[in-house]
């Protein structure tokens, strides 16, 4: 491989010829041979808007010459647009500070501003963009960092989550109306219950998908309103300008179009910067949405069970073949994909709040466990996100429902038999229940034959679906 030699404080170091970045970068491909997989790519976006943004305040604040200010803006929109990505290579499990995509973002951003100057795509040029002294003006890698994990959080969980969840509500939405009048058994404990409408069923799973959204909006605003850049060092904002904070975070605002959920800078950096604190919560809102997510498969899947042995009263569409050796078999896999979905996203909250530790990741003035952090939380958005959108294609639109399995089924129930209690009494609707299954008969039936009550108000209390609507 033909390389070039690059420099920086600690001396010479040979870079790929074509590479945009420079010494210190090299010096972390090194270094860091472990997941062989760099950050997800929403984070080196949020850098790029970010160094954009901090560029833009210290033009303004006279701290940074216009020309030079300019060309790192257009740099910083490339990487912002995800036309360097390839340039972006420093494994996962770095330095615990994310000092090394910093300075990746830094020496990446500089060699296309100098290019874009006409001095050659080389992160250091005489009159040129410096990647410490002019990319990096007013930050340092422990605000920039945590800052951008704010705002690649904040896009993914705004672009993807949310529009994500939405379009699964309004798929169960859709079939809650459409469900409305179909009665079935209802279930707890694994065991028959009183009737229960199939809609009521799905108006439950949407009413939880639409809990999830309002706590995907809790984790985004967990996000944006904890800005900690202007903090630097330790979050006392040495060599930043007192205004550059509140700029960097309206230009973000803007760029990003997030006007009805602004970033903010933090109300404390100190704390912002030392504690993940809001990390930890926001994946706690991501861990609840997918146990939600779980428990609506589940029922799913179990409701589908059969064709012919099982509960039976959904139909799944039938996908792809279910087994190797045994011909027509059709299993729940999008069902199980979303709780394997669940499993991931439970172990990502425990990572997430592992390096959120103090002793582990959260110690005196810095947070040293961001860049796992942030990558499995990032994974936790997209999983969730995607499993949605794919429980709605590949599972809600072709849902059917098995009426004549759910009438049979109810007909059978001797819960129903709850309706009698306050006519005729706890102790012997139990005895009724214990009789009909014992001789195989309906509660319908047995109370017919056992004269209990005149057969016009029989079928008045035996009416299930004014079990479902009481009062």
């Amino acid at each position: 491989m033909a390389t070039r030699i690059e420099k920086d404080s600690m001396g010479e170091m040979p870079v790929p010829a074509d590479a945009l970045y420079g010494a210190s970068t090299a010096r972390a491909v090194a270094n860091f041979p472990i997941a062989n997989r760099p950050l997800p790519p929403a984070v080196i976006h949020a850098f790029g808007h970010l160094k954009a943004a901090c560029a833009e305040a210290n033009k303004d604040l006279g701290k940074l010459d216009a020309k030079l200010a300019d060309a790192i803006i257009a740099a910083a929109d490339e990487v912002a647009q995800g036309m360097h990505d390839a340039h972006f290579p420093v494994d996962v499990y770095q330095t615990g500070s994310g000092t090394s995509t910093n300075m990746n973002a830094n020496e990446v951003i500089a060699a296309v501003a100098n290019e874009k100057l006409g001095l050659g795509a080389t992160t250091k040029a005489e009159g040129g963009v410096h990647p410490n002294d002019h990319v990096n003006m007013g930050q340092s890698s422990n605000d920039t960092f945590p800052t951008a994990m704010c705002i690649g959080g904040g896009a993914t969980i705004a672009g993807q989550l949310i529009p994500a969840l939405t379009y699964l509500h309004e798929a169960l939405q859709t079939k809650v109306d459409a469900y409305d009048k179909i009665l079935k058994t209802g279930r707890t404990h694994l065991m028959d219950a009183t009737p229960i409408r199939l809609g009521q069923v799905f108006a439950g799973y949407a009413s939880a998908v639409s809990h999830g959204i309002h706590r995907a909006k809790h984790a985004l605003s967990d996000m944006v309103a904890n800005m900690p850049i202007g903090g630097t060092a330790v979050g006392t904002g040495i060599n930043a300008h007192p205004e550059f904070a509140a700029k960097v975070c309206e230009t973000l605002t803007q760029r990003l179009g997030f006007s009805s959920t602004p970033f903010k800078e933090a109300s404390d950096r100190c704390e912002a910067q030392a504690a993940k604190d809001s990390f930890v919560h926001a994946s706690g809102d991501l861990k609840t949405i997918a146990v939600s997510l779980s428990k609506i498969a589940n029922d799913i899947r179990h409701l589908g069970s059969g064709p012919r042995c099982g509960i039976g009263e959904l139909n799944l569409p039938a996908i792809q073949p279910g087994s190797s050796i045994m011909p027509g078999k059709v299993n729940p896999v999008i069902c199980e994909s979303v709780m394997q979905v669940c499993c991931r996203v439970i172990g990502n909250d425990a990572t997430v709040t592992t390096a959120g530790l103090g002793g582990v990741g959260s110690i005196f003035e810095l947070n040293v466990a961001m860049p796992v952090m942030i990558d499995a939380f990032l994974e936790s958005v997209d999983l969730l996100a995607n499993v949605s959108n794919v429980f709605v294609d590949k599972l809600l639109d072709g849902l059917e429902v098995n009426e004549e399995r759910c009438t049979e089924l109810l007909e059978a129930s001797l819960m129903t038999i709850t309706a009698l209690a306050p006519e005729v009494g706890y102790d012997k609707c139990a005895a009724l229940a214990k009789q009909a299954h014992k001789e195989g008969k309906t509660i319908k039936q047995l109370v017919g034959e056992l004269n209990l009550m005149p057969e016009e108000r029989l079928a008045e209390l035996m009416d299930y679906d004014s079990m479902t609507r009481p009062g």
